[in-house]
């Protein structure tokens, strides 16, 4: 499949897939600390998707300043804090998950979150122009977060009141937001800025706050533009109303340690005789092939449906679209899924 065919919000396009290399801090003094405390024979290395390529050389790092422990890869894919290979977890002594911050403390894991060492300050200096005089709220994702209170100081310095606020308990950080999650942008600003690689966060912070202006200041590709959720909401109009018609629908739960919304499969099912549970830990185009339900509607993290949803053969919906779908709900409260909550 080529670069192409992926929507604007595909993890390829989040900063975690890079134009360019850059060093990262891996925090290798502190998983050895961590193996040498608990006389650790297994460890256990998890990166998200951007990342993997890393993995060998980091392995190779920490092979030099230990003796005798066995480093495991994780090759189960990896989109966040909420997707941890829980195999791999039960067969290590220690459990390192690189490039996010903590969804929830365990004294097993060791969260290494990669700061970045982009310098953001550049691309602010540009991201004001297209901003208004006053208030402004300022977000960022995990890998900008180091630079957080610098670039809140900066934008203060320069005449904004700067609204910031931590989101719910699924948010390590202020300020912070997921690919799931934008609860720290409910604040009293009618802009907000947010710091970040691509699209997809942005776009999700619109659309969950469509009173908001999102100005998007991305250091890591160095570009600034206003978040538009006109091209995303024709495509999840379009596959609202195609399974408008739909008979049969398969009730995708994701087995997922941090992403499976079980009271919403459990309604969904309670409510129409018409609807089948099928659980699965990685949702994909592929897997739901051989099946011949008429739509989807997905229980699991929101960005199956809003990134992979045009690859599915059949109409793949939020919970909110599918009540719109049967008629629960009228088509114009359309709104974006979020996820709130830890595991």
């Amino acid at each position: 499949m080529s670069n192409d065919a992926y929507s604007e919000g595909d993890l390829r396009k989040t900063g975690m897939a890079l134009k360019h290399d850059r060093e990262w801090d891996y925090e290798l003094d502190r998983i050895v600390d961590a193996i040498e405390e608990r006389d650790a024979s297994t460890v256990g290395l998890q990166f998200p998707e951007g990342l993997k390529r890393r993995a060998p050389a980091v392995a190779d790092d920490l092979r030099a300043l230990t003796e005798d422990v066995t480093f495991m890869i994780s090759g189960q894919p990896c989109y966040g804090a909420c997707d941890l290979d829980t195999y791999m977890m039960r067969r290590t002594d220690v459990f390192v998950h690189f490039g996010h911050s903590p969804m929830k403390e365990s004294d097993k894991i060791i969260y290494v979150p990669l700061f970045s060492n982009v310098d953001p300050f550049p691309i602010l200096e540009d991201a004001v122009d297209e901003l208004e005089e006053g208030e402004v709220g300022l977000v960022t994702t995990a890998q900008h977060m180091n630079k957080f209170d610098e670039m809140r100081e900066w934008l203060e310095a320069r005449g904004y009141t700067v609204h910031t606020r931590r989101g719910d308990d699924r948010l390590t950080h202020e300020g912070q937001v997921l690919g799931c999650n934008y609860a720290s942008a409910d604040i009293d600003a009618e802009q907000v800025l947010y710091v970040g690689g691509g699209k997809f966060h942005p776009l999700g912070l619109a659309m969950e706050h469509p009173d908001k202006n999102v100005v998007i200041a991305d250091p890591v590709n160095n570009v600034v533009t206003i978040a538009d959720t006109e091209k995303f909401l024709k495509q999840r109009y379009g596959a609202v109303h195609r399974a408008m018609d739909a008979e049969e629908w398969g009730v995708v739960f994701c087995t997922k340690i941090g992403q499976g919304r079980w009271e919403q499969a459990e309604k969904i099912l309670s409510e129409n005789d018409d609807a089948y549970l099928v659980t699965m830990d990685e949702v994909t185009p592929d897997r739901l092939r051989n099946f011949d339900f008429d739509a989807y509607v997905n229980t699991g993290c929101p960005r199956i449906t809003t990134d992979d949803g045009p690859q599915f053969k059949q109409p793949m919906l939020t919970p909110g679209e599918y009540e719109i779908a049967v008629g629960e709900k009228p088509l114009d409260e359309l709104s974006f899924d979020t996820f709130h909550g830890t595991w």
